[in-house]
């Protein structure tokens, strides 16, 4: 069986012909997404983002209003601001693989985002680029989730479309998601 690390690898590999090149590495906290992506960074030299605190450090400044205008344009610059980092030469890979993690303030009430389409956005936004980001939640019934109902932050989204890794306590459990199938 594959690693979780070599798992994210396989599906990144093939998420870079897709229209949307993201591949989602789902599971609850604990569950070893974080140190399968640390490993795919060293494999790869892919940078590794660690999203909640790059975008609390930009909204510093910001209102909270401007800080829902400007969701898309600071996350879209923190990973061209990784991509470009010289300690991780992206461009001089085949396929350049940004790599999120510590998502968690994208699903903020008070941004006004949706995740999801905030990632597929970032995937799209420049070709060859893969996006691979930790998302804390489950995949189950065919459904992306996050938080439970009723929460303010909770998401549920169809997988439909999706290249999901499914982590967990055996770090084994891969689904890739094509359009028309569940997650399994």
């Amino acid at each position: 069986m594959e690693s979780l690390a070599d798992q994210i690898q396989c599906r990144a590999q093939e998420a870079a012909s897709i229209y949307h090149p993201l591949v989602l590495v789902v599971g609850p906290r604990g569950s070893g997404k974080t140190s399968a992506l640390r490993t795919v960074r060293d494999r790869t030299g892919a940078p590794l983002v660690n999203v909640s605190l790059e975008l609390a450090r930009r909204m510093l400044e910001l209102t909270e209003r401007e800080r829902a205008v400007h969701l898309a344009e600071l996350l879209d610059d923190i990973v061209r601001q990784a991509e470009t980092d010289e300690e991780n030469p992206v461009a001089a890979k085949p396929i350049g693989i940004v790599l999120l993690d510590n998502i968690e303030i994208v699903f903020d009430p008070v941004l006004k985002g949706d995740p999801l389409v905030l990632l597929k956005r970032l995937s799209r936004g420049r070709r060859g680029r893969v996006i691979v980001a930790a998302w804390p939640g489950a995949v189950a019934g065919g459904q992306l989730t996050y938080a439970v109902p009723g929460h303010p932050e909770h998401r549920s989204d169809p997988v439909a479309d999706l290249q999901v890794v499914q982590a967990g306590a055996n770090h084994m459990g891969a689904s890739a998601v094509d359009p028309g199938s569940r997650a399994t």
